[in-house]
């Protein structure tokens, strides 16, 4: 006998219904969606861009300044060395130091010189003793003579024996003299009043004939030295200035006077020295940088394109100096560059803009929208 499972059919027919009513619902709500977007009901958006006031950037072929780069090099420098072997038991400076002239910068230990210098000595008191001996028989015999007691050939020997001891004691003597000024050269000074640049020894280190001990330079006598390219040198120099960036002195531009032209050009890299001295410049030390400017040549001048932004449009953060580029759909992005002289409000980029590129006059207003 087969029962029929009625009590299955039963539960399984309204799980069903309420499956598709709750379809229907999901469909009923897509469609309420639809229509209301369709009615124009405004979608949620975010902030609206922040309107940025740009200037693109000019292009001037006047080019009457050309700018190179220079470095601050003291006029006189001297690195000391050692002229005898040693070991070091004395460093009375660091670097940084002032130094006057003639003040012990640092001694090598001496001691075996001066143990030659004593020997040497004593050979020499013992050559004088032997020379007063030789003095006293070449008198005796200088008389022996007169009293026909003996020959003149004796009396020669007598004299060959003086002048032995005599070139003896001056031999000796000298060979004193060289020790002791030898002995000199284990006791390092300062040749001038200076500041001490650089300290590759410590304590205890070996010194060897030809090996650098100390360098010291005079900061009253500082110069700018700066490679031009040949083709580039102007026929006059009148008129060329400078600028120290590390200097804390705010005098911004400056006037080179007394400008010297080596006289001779680099094989390898085509260019001329020029030099000429620094005043004195607070902050001013020997490796700093330094840009010059001199009169651009006629070639230079008739070919070059130089660009200019507002002082306003450009950010300075610490070492950073750049620029906000505004691009076609008004978004910025920040652009590093190189600037040259400043003329009133204006600035000379020397590298990282293009003529016609458009910067935001407001960097700090850039910030915000970036």
């Amino acid at each position: 006998m087969k029962i029929k499972n009625t009590h299955r059919l039963s539960l399984t027919a309204p799980a069903s219904r309420a499956v598709r009513r709750a379809r229907l619902m999901l469909l009923g709500l897509g469609a309420a969606y639809a229509l209301s977007a369709l009615a124009g009901t405004p979608a949620a958006t975010g902030p609206a861009p922040i309107a940025l006031s740009s200037i693109a950037v000019a292009g001037s072929m006047r080019a009457d300044m050309q700018s190179v780069d220079g470095l601050v090099e003291p006029v006189r420098q001297a690195t000391l060395a050692a002229q005898v072997a040693g070991s070091i038991v004395r460093i009375g400076v660091q670097v940084g130091d002032r130094v006057r002239a003639g003040q012990e910068l640092l001694r090598i230990d001496a001691h075996a010189a001066a143990q030659v210098v004593q020997s040497n000595a004593s050979q020499v008191d013992a050559a004088r003793a032997n020379l007063a001996v030789a003095a006293k028989e070449l008198e005796r015999q200088q008389q022996l003579v007169q009293q026909h007691y003996i020959s003149p050939a004796a009396l020669e020997r007598s004299q060959a024996q003086f002048q032995s001891a005599q070139a003896q004691v001056q031999s000796l003597q000298a060979q004193t003299n060289v020790v002791q000024t030898q002995q000199g050269y284990y006791l390092i000074s300062a040749p001038f009043s200076g500041i001490v640049s650089e300290l590759p020894v410590t304590l205890g280190d070996m010194a060897m004939p030809g090996r650098p001990l100390v360098t010291l330079y005079d900061p009253s006598q500082l110069r700018v030295s700066a490679a031009v390219p040949h083709s580039a040198m102007p026929a006059s120099l009148e008129g060329a200035q400078f600028e120290l960036p590390t200097s804390t002195n705010g005098k911004g531009l400056m006037q080179a006077r007394g400008i010297t032209v080596l006289p001779q050009v680099d094989a390898a890299t085509h260019s001329a020295q020029i030099r000429f001295p620094l005043p004195a410049i607070t902050g001013a030390l020997p490796g700093s940088f330094v840009r010059v400017w001199l009169p651009a040549a006629r070639a230079a001048s008739a070919s070059a394109e130089h660009l200019f932004v507002p002082l306003s449009a450009v950010l300075r953060r610490a070492e950073l100096t750049a620029v906000y580029l505004v691009d076609a759909q008004g978004h910025p992005t920040l652009r590093q560059v190189r600037l040259g002289r400043s003329q009133g409000q204006q600035v000379q980029v020397l590298s990282g803009l293009r003529a016609g590129d458009r910067v935001a006059t407001d960097p700090q207003a850039a910030a915000q929208a970036n």
